[in-house]
């Protein structure tokens, strides 16, 4: 049991999701959250003001480039970070 100096756990298979609540205060919906690289597309969307798709096509043409090289030109050449540049890269080459 939690106490006031304790944080409830969930077990470790459990998936990860959150409750929303509704106007009145009820939880009802639960949503799967986004893993993995696709979980930065709302920032990279909202930081560079593109959609994923045009980063995505950027990478298409450039390929067959290796996986660092893809990212070091949309860091130089787009100006993206490394951790978002990164994350396109890895949703490309897994897609």
């Amino acid at each position: 049991m939690a106490g006031p100096d304790r944080k409830a756990t969930a077990p470790a298979n459990a998936p990860a999701c959150r409750r929303s609540k509704t106007a009145h205060g009820r939880r009802d919906v639960v949503t799967e959250k986004t893993k993995g690289p696709a979980s930065y597309f709302p920032s990279i969307e909202k930081t560079y003001g593109q959609p994923i798709d045009h980063w995505l096509a950027i990478i298409r043409a450039r390929k067959p480039a290796k996986h660092m090289e893809l990212v070091a030109m949309l860091k130089n050449e787009h100006g993206l970070g490394h951790g978002h540049a990164n994350a396109l890269v890895a949703h490309e080459g897994a897609a």
